[in-house]
């Protein structure tokens, strides 16, 4: 008998076992990350259920992958043959709206902005938006400590949790932190799950802040004849608290224009800023990145030119995947070290005879080159592998860190030592062996 077969007799629920259909969740969105399809899969639909699935796999110490929308880009949600996925998608419900005390209460499986538009009508905001907040889940955004472009001035999605309920590996449910907004009775072991991509535990709700919505931004879009330049005014920039502050490389500009013309081919790079407040403070603004060399600009608090203005940005990432196989890479470094970056990640795409495009966020210094390469061509792919971890040696060498907000997964786990000592090492295998005694949950993914 099967371990699937057992399983559903032992929490009363039918398995997804097609290799067809399992294979559909058993991976994420990067590129490269190895997976096959998984032994099972569990649609769950509650803790209790998860807790049941979870003492069954830790007695038999079967893997357990947990996966959200499958929108990571790090292989974090990857699962082997021999594993049991179990998708939260089911897990669905918004369970409270609480304006006044400024909270909403979720299940893992809620849809970021599904549960943004239902706070909506109470005047409320859940600002956390990661790129993917289409369609990725609240579980998987806290699982990741999902960023986004709002970021430089809301955080990232750590800062908007306020408790959790986790099942643990062995099947015992716990409840971290408190709905207020003040909580230091304990250890703060709410925010050492956040992140942990589901190597501790799975978990399944979420108590998060909203916040009175914003207004329509103003947005102010900057011309530089240099990333050195942009980059420097970018930096500061960030005297006016934006909402958003991003930059887009010539190699990003230049796949753009070739696809939607928008007037940038002759600039060396792009800075967008917005602010949700504090309008006034627009004409100093572009009189700072006038002080940088500033080639042409426009700001607008017009709400419906923002959504031209930034076109630019949007359009990034597709437009450099109209190029070829693309590799999408994510570091973190300090803001004054933005340039500096570019300038030696061009210097390895001339270097590997690779396109390599670079846009991000320059408020907190989360970068994206995106390495390009022929399909098929097995030679560039050998190439892009050597490139992605290169550009990450880059950021930790400028005093920053292999991921901002993607993960690490299975992708970059051989390049941690590069930015942890061996203690801290030491430490991170010591609390996954307290909180997963028989190692099943999430095997080879985060840790070193």
């Amino acid at each position: 008998m099967s371990f699937a077969a057992e399983l559903e007799k032992a929490i009363g629920v039918s398995l997804i076992t097609d290799p067809d259909v399992t294979a559909t969740y058993s991976k994420d969105q990067a590129p490269f990350a190895d997976s096959s399809p998984a032994a099972a899969v569990l649609l769950a639909r509650s803790s209790e259920e998860i807790a049941k699935a979870l003492a069954f796999c830790s007695e038999r110490s079967i893997p357990v992958v947990i996966r959200g929308a499958g929108s990571g880009l790090s292989g974090g949600a990857n699962a082997d043959s021999e594993s049991l996925v179990i998708s939260l998608e089911k897990m669905n419900r918004i369970l409270e709206i609480d304006p006044a005390n400024q909270l909403a209460r979720v299940e893992a499986g809620v849809i970021n902005l599904d549960l943004d538009n239902a706070v909506k009508e109470f005047g409320m905001a859940y600002l956390p938006d990661p790129a993917s907040r289409d369609w990725s889940t609240i579980g998987g955004n806290v699982a990741t400590n999902a960023g986004g472009m709002c970021c430089v001035k809301y955080g990232v999605t750590s800062h908007h949790v306020r408790a959790l309920k986790v099942v643990l590996s062995t099947g015992q449910i716990i409840e971290l932190g408190k709905a207020t907004k003040k909580f230091v009775t304990t250890l703060d072991l709410t925010h050492l799950f956040i992140g942990s991509e589901g190597t501790l535990g799975v978990i399944t709700e979420i108590t998060l802040n909203i916040l009175p919505r914003p207004k329509p931004p103003a947005t102010l879009i900057a011309t530089f004849p240099s990333i050195t330049q942009a980059a420097a005014a970018s930096a500061d920039l960030l005297q006016y608290r934006p909402s958003m502050l991003e930059i887009i490389d010539q190699t990003t500009l230049k796949a753009v224009e070739s696809w939607h013309p928008l007037g940038f081919d002759i600039a060396g790079a792009i800075v967008l800023m917005q602010l949700d407040e504090n309008f006034e403070l627009g004409e100093k603004a572009v009189s700072t990145a006038q002080s940088h060399g500033m080639i042409d600009g426009m700001f607008s608090t017009d709400p419906n030119e923002a959504v031209d203005l930034i076109r630019v940005r949007k359009l990034a990432y597709p437009a450099l995947e109209r190029l070829g196989a693309t590799l999408l890479d994510d570091v973190a470094l300090p803001v004054t070290r933005i340039a500096e970056f570019v300038n030696k990640v061009e210097a390895l795409a001339k270097e590997y005879n690779l396109i390599i495009g670079i846009f991000g966020h320059a408020g907190d210094g989360n970068m994206h080159p995106t390495i390009v390469h022929n399909h098929g061509d097995l030679e560039g792919e050998r190439r892009a592998k050597i490139v992605f971890a290169k550009i990450v040696e880059i950021a930790q060498a400028l005093g920053g860190t292999a991921s901002g907000e993607h993960g690490i997964g299975s992708i970059k786990r051989s390049l941690l030592s590069n930015e942890l000592s061996p203690l801290v090492i030491e430490i991170q295998r010591g609390i996954k062996q307290l909180l997963d005694p028989a190692l099943i949950l999430n095997p080879g993914k985060k840790l070193p």
